[in-house]
C-alpha cells in the first residue's frame, strides 16, 4: 500500500516522533544525546524552527516543532542522517538506524498546543527514566528542564509557552501545576493524528460528514483548511523542476544556464551556484547528488555551497520572489 505524503508547509505545528530500527535503542550513551542535541540546536537555529517540546528517549524521540522558514522535511532528513552516521561510526555498526520514516502530525494549536508540551515532556516520567516531578526538573535529555530554567536550547520557545499559564513568561509555577496534573492521565491515543474523530475523543458515528485525516490532530474545521491549504501549495513545488530553479537564479545574476555548469570559477557564478544548491536543497529538498551532477560539481561542494548560497540569498532581493515561486 503506498505510503500517504506527508503535510508539509511553512507555519504548520507538528508533533514529529521517530523510532529506532526494530525499536533498537538509537542513543546508547550521553554522548550520543550530547552530539544529537548540539546538530538540532544547530539546525533550529540555522532553518528558523521554532522548538516546543522534545524529549529524548533510549529507542526513540518527540519533537514539536514549526518551521518558519523552510520545510520540515528537510529539517528532519539533516538531522537523522546526520545522527545516523555519527551513531554508526561511534559504535562502529552499520545499516538503518531509524524505523521506516519519521512520522508528523498537524496540530491545532488550539487547544492541543498545551495538552502536547505536557504529552511530550512527560514521555521518560512514563517510562520509568526518572522517578518523580523533582527528577524530570532535573533531567536535561527533556525540554521541561528547560521550562522549569534548569537547561538552555537555543530555538526552545519558553517565554510564549510560560505566558499561556500567566505572568511574564518566566514563571513556571502555572505550567509546572498543568504538568502536575497530567501525570495520572497516561497515554493518549488521540495524539496520533486523525481529526474530529480522533481528536474529540469519542467515536462519530458512520453518517458524519466532519474532515477526518490520520495525518492531523484538530477540529474537523481545522483539518478541512488544512487539507485546503496544502492542496493549493502542491502543484507549485511539483511543477517547480531543478532546471527551472536554476534559470530563475541565472535570470537574477544575469547570466546563461550554460556558465552555471562550466568550469569557470569566477565570484559571480559561485554566487549563482551556491544560491541555486541553498534553494534546491535547503528550501525545496531536491537531493543533493542531482544538483551535484546538474552543476558539474561534486556532492560535498553542494553542501559548502548551500551554506554560502543562505548568506547570498539573505542579501539579495530577488531570492524572496524566487522562493514565493
Amino acid at each position: 500500500m503506498p505510503r500517504t505524503a506527508r503535510l508539509d508547509a511553512i507555519g504548520l505545528m507538528q508533533h514529529v516522533f521517530v523510532r529506532g530500527i526494530e525499536k533498537r535503542d538509537i542513543f546508547l550513551d550521553d554522548e550520543d544525546r550530547i552530539l544529537f542535541m548540539k546538530r538540532f540546536e544547530k539546525l533550529l537555529g540555522e532553518t528558523r524552527t521554532e522548538c516546543y517540546a522534545w524529549a529524548l528517549m533510549p529507542n526513540h524521540f518527540h519533537l514539536m516543532l514549526r518551521p518558519t522558514q523552510g520545510k520540515l522535511s528537510v529539517f528532519m532528513r539533516r538531522l537523522l542522517t546526520g545522527h545516523a552516521i555519527t551513531f554508526n561510526l561511534r559504535h562502529q555498526r552499520v545499516g538503518h538506524l531509524f524505523q521506516n520514516r519519521y512520522k508528523s502530525i498537524v496540530c491545532e494549536e488550539e487547544p492541543y498546543l498545551l495538552e502536547l508540551v505536557r504529552y511530550i515532556h512527560l514521555n521518560p516520567l512514563r517510562a520509568g527514566i526518572v522517578k518523580d516531578l523533582a527528577q524530570l526538573g532535573d533531567y536535561q535529555w527533556s525540554g521541561h528542564a528547560v521550562l522549569m530554567g534548569n537547561r538552555r536550547l537555543a530555538g526552545q520557545v519558553t517565554t510564549e509557552v510560560l505566558r499561556l499559564f500567566g505572568g511574564n513568561g518566566k514563571d513556571c509555577s502555572g505550567y509546572l501545576e498543568y504538568i502536575t496534573a497530567g501525570i495520572s492521565q497516561g497515554h493518549k491515543d488521540e495524539f496520533g493524528g486523525g481529526g474530529k474523530r480522533r481528536s474529540s475523543m469519542k467515536l462519530c458515528d458512520s453518517e458524519s460528514d466532519d474532515a477526518f485525516d490520520e495525518r492531523i490532530l484538530g477540529s474537523g474545521e481545522f483539518v478541512s483548511n488544512i487539507l485546503q491549504t496544502t492542496k493549493l501549495r502542491e502543484p507549485m513545488h511539483r511543477q517547480m523542476t531543478l532546471a527551472e530553479l536554476a534559470a530563475l537564479v541565472a535570470e537574477e545574476f544575469g547570466i546563461t544556464m550554460e556558465a552555471l555548469s562550466s568550469r569557470n570559477r569566477s565570484k559571480q557564478l559561485a554566487d549563482a551556484r551556491s544560491a541555486v544548491c541553498y534553494l534546491a536543497v535547503r528550501t525545496r529538498g531536491l537531493n543533493g547528488e542531482d544538483v551535484a551532477k546538474f552543476l558539474n560539481i561534486t556532492r560535498s561542494g553542494v553542501s559548502i555551497a548551500a551554506k554560502r548560497g543562505e548568506c547570498i540569498a539573505r542579501k539579495k532581493a530577488g531570492f524572496l520572489k524566487i522562493i514565493e515561486r
